[in-house]
This record gives structure tokens, C-alpha cells and sequence, in this order.
């Protein structure tokens, strides 16, 4: 175990490395001037040469591609990823300030999907081609169609200006959370539905499952006791990606709902072309994805303690 965490921890030094210097290289040679694009939000006019210039200078953005690269990894290797160009704030801070209402956003729609979608799954294999299963499988392929975008709004068109219940926009209270919530775990549920349905069918056509019913176990009892703790592997792993996703930043509905988190942040320093805070963001997404992914395989050894990722060459 202690192998694999540091193997893990040494690929994912080469996956920042590698993401950073790809970020840098494709905001660097993208068209625009972003001086021009930050000085014209700030003040509402188009900005002149002279400003642009200076700008430019005291942000060193005029010096060379080789030279800011450089500069830019040696602070990378410092723990520093720059100030934004639109705040002036240094950039880790920004996204430590806002990454608490994302995190708060991305637990809430991972607990509520893992209650209605794992149970949904369970039943449905346990009941394969019943009339519960067939609604299911169908409710679960409209939750995977369904644009974040459009529920987000539709939701808002009903739920807000409608009916009056909750709020459209905004953060701070537990109102403000349940439409953005339902928004992102509809997606989710009907993903984790659909693999835990799967891979429950598999695990119940196992022998050691025909072997406990032919000892006269109740179907709950081999269920939950003997099937769900296999079936659960490739489940998993659906579960942390989108975890990672939603850590990274629910660009979509952050957007829709104005949540101060990540993702909309993100959004508007791709408008500003911010490019400290772009550059950050794909570096803290990688770093979030390789956490998440470490942890999903402390899971399979504890899920499974078959496996063995030293005999794999992991």
C-alpha cells in the first residue's frame, strides 16, 4: 500500500508538469491581448496603447515565451501560482476563498446521488427485467440526456419564478443549495444507478451466490451481506471521477445558479483571459484528480484485498 501512495504521489508531479506546460503554451499563443481584454472590464473603455504597454510591462506579460515559461515553472516549484490579473489577489488564495462553496456543492450532490442511486441499482438487479427495472433503466437514460444547462433553468422557471419555493440565484443559506444540488446529482444518480444495476447482475451470477442461495439464504441477506461489497469495485470508480469532477469546479451550474465557487470563477478568467488563474486551475484540477484517483485505489484494495498492485507493475 504505502508502494502504490508513493508512486502515486511521484506520477502526479509529471502530471502537473506536463498539464501546466501545455496550459501555458496554448494561453500564450491564443489570439487576444489580455491587457486589453482586462483594462476594458475595469474601467468600461477601450484602453489605449500606452496603457496596454504598461500593463503588459508590470505584469510581464511582454517578455518572451522561453522566459515567462521558465518563470512561471520556477514559481510553480516555489508553491506559487502567480496573481490574477483582473483581482490582483494571489492566485491560490482566490481559489482557497472560493473552493469552500464548491466543496459544499460537490459533498451534497456525491450523498444525495450515493442515497437514491445505489439503492435504485440494488433493486432493480435484484428484480431484473421487472416492471421496476424497465422504469428505471428508462428514468436513468433521461437523467443521463438532460443538459445540466437546461434542468438547471427549468428548474428555476418552476421552482423559483413559478411557485415561489426557493431562491435562483445566490449561496448562503440551505436554499440556496437544493437547486444547484438536484441539478448536478440527477446526472450523477443515473450514472451510479446504471453501473450499480450492472455490476450487481454480474456479482448474483457468480457461483458463491448460487452457492449461498442453494444453502437457503434470503435474497436481502446475500444482497447486501455477500454481493454488494464486490459490486461496489466498478462503482467506485465512476464515483470518484465524477467526485474529481465536481471538486474541480461544476462549471455548468456554478454559472447558471451564480455560485461563488471554482467553476464559475474559472469561467469569468477564461472571458478575462486571466491567464495566472487559468494556468492555476488546470494545476489544481490535476492535483485534484490524482488525489481522488489515489483514494479510489485505497478503496479497491479494501473493497477487494485480492487485488495487488505491486504484481501489476502500479
Amino acid at each position: 500500500m504505502r508502494r502504490l501512495i508513493v508512486r502515486r504521489l511521484i506520477s502526479a508531479v509529471f502530471v502537473m508538469l506536463i498539464a501546466s506546460l501545455l496550459s501555458f503554451c496554448l494561453l500564450f499563443f491564443a489570439p487576444g491581448n489580455p491587457a486589453e481584454i482586462v483594462i476594458r472590464q475595469q474601467s468600461g473603455l477601450d484602453p489605449t496603447y500606452a496603457e496596454i504597454e504598461l500593463f503588459m510591462k508590470q505584469h510581464d506579460l511582454d517578455r518572451p515565451f522561453l522566459v515567462q515559461c521558465l518563470q512561471w515553472s520556477y514559481l510553480l516549484t516555489r508553491g506559487n501560482l502567480g496573481v490574477s490579473l483582473r483581482t490582483g489577489e494571489p492566485v491560490l488564495e482566490e481559489f482557497t476563498a472560493r473552493f469552500g462553496p464548491t466543496f459544499q456543492l460537490a459533498v451534497a450532490a456525491i450523498v444525495l446521488s450515493v442515497i437514491i442511486g445505489l439503492p435504485i441499482g440494488i433493486m432493480a438487479a435484484a428484480k431484473p427485467n421487472s416492471l421496476f427495472d424497465h422504469v428505471t433503466r428508462i428514468v436513468a437514460l433521461g437523467g443521463l440526456s438532460v443538459p445540466e444547462f437546461w434542468l438547471g433553468l427549468m428548474l428555476m422557471l418552476c421552482f423559483s419564478l413559478a411557485l415561489g419555493w426557493l431562491p435562483c440565484f445566490g449561496y448562503g443559506s440551505v436554499n440556496h443549495l437544493v437547486l444547484p444540488v438536484v441539478t448536478l446529482s440527477v446526472g450523477i444518480t443515473a450514472s451510479l444507478a446504471r453501473f450499480m444495476r450492472a455490476s450487481m447482475l454480474e456479482v448474483l451470477h457468480l457461483e458463491y451466490i448460487k452457492t449461498a442461495k442453494a444453502k437457503g439464504l434470503r435474497e436481502a441477506v446475500i444482497i447486501w451481506k455477500h454481493a454488494l461489497k464486490n459490486a461496489l469495485t466498478p462503482v467506485v470508480t465512476v464515483l470518484g471521477t465524477q467526485l474529481g469532477h465536481l471538486l474541480a469546479g461544476a462549471v455548468i451550474v456554478e454559472t447558471v445558479f451564480s455560485w461563488p465557487g471554482i467553476g464559475k470563477f474559472f469561467v469569468d478568467s477564461i472571458y478575462a483571459r486571466d491567464y495566472p488563474v487559468i494556468q492555476g486551475f488546470v494545476i489544481i484540477t490535476a492535483v485534484m484528480y490524482v488525489l481522488v484517483n489515489l483514494l479510489v485505489d485505497v478503496l479497491y484494495v479494501y473493497l477487494d484485498p485480492r487485488v495487488r498492485y505491486e504484481g501489476r507493475g502500479q
